[in-house]
């Protein structure tokens, strides 16, 4: 499980000296709950991030234990080191909207036609509880030729989950090559 530290101060010159210390500033949030502003320790962060097993997981902070999805996340443009991470706590029979990603699999057959591959949205927000939060979503792009597309009505979802995207959004698709 991942431990993380309660940040007493939010000021600048406190963040600056966690940061140089090699933590991860966090706020973790949710509907009717008080913010808590957190740090982890980078490396841990993203070790436990890597081998989780679905969207939820869970971090402990001080003596109290939260389930939470990763929300957002801010890098610093040259490096690409993480800087900042909003955590969402899911709450258990609350609906939420929570961003889930997409999963591509296959490959087209348009990009045998001089195609390119297309994949314009990563990750489609939805709303649900936390029991029936997707881990990810599969799309299966082996059957897709040039000038083809998949929207998100193509997505299959369970009637417990609802996508916030509007149903004409494009999620992939094969251009031709210019």
């Amino acid at each position: 499980m991942l431990e993380g530290i309660l940040r007493e101060s939010i000021d600048t010159k406190a963040l600056r000296t966690l940061r140089r210390d090699g933590y991860l500033i966090a706020n973790i949030y949710a509907k009717g709950f008080e913010n808590i502003h957190a740090a982890f320790k980078e490396n841990e962060f993203i070790k436990a991030v890597r081998k989780k097993d679905g969207l939820i997981f869970p971090v402990k902070i001080g003596e109290n234990v939260y389930d939470v999805v990763i929300q957002e996340y801010q890098r610093e443009p040259v490096t690409n080191r993480l800087l900042h991470v909003d955590l969402k706590v899911a709450l258990p029979g609350v609906v939420t909207k929570y961003m889930v990603p997409i999963v591509i699999k296959g490959t087209a057959k348009g990009l045998k036609d001089k195609g390119v591959l297309v994949i314009s949205k990563r990750r489609l927000g939805v709303k649900c509880t936390a029991e029936n939060l997707p881990n990810a979503f599969e799309l299966d792009v082996s059957e897709l030729g040039v000038g083809d597309s998949l929207l998100v009505r193509d997505i299959k979802v369970s009637a417990d989950v609802k996508i916030v995207e509007a149903d004409r959004v494009a999620v992939a698709g094969v251009i031709k090559a210019q």
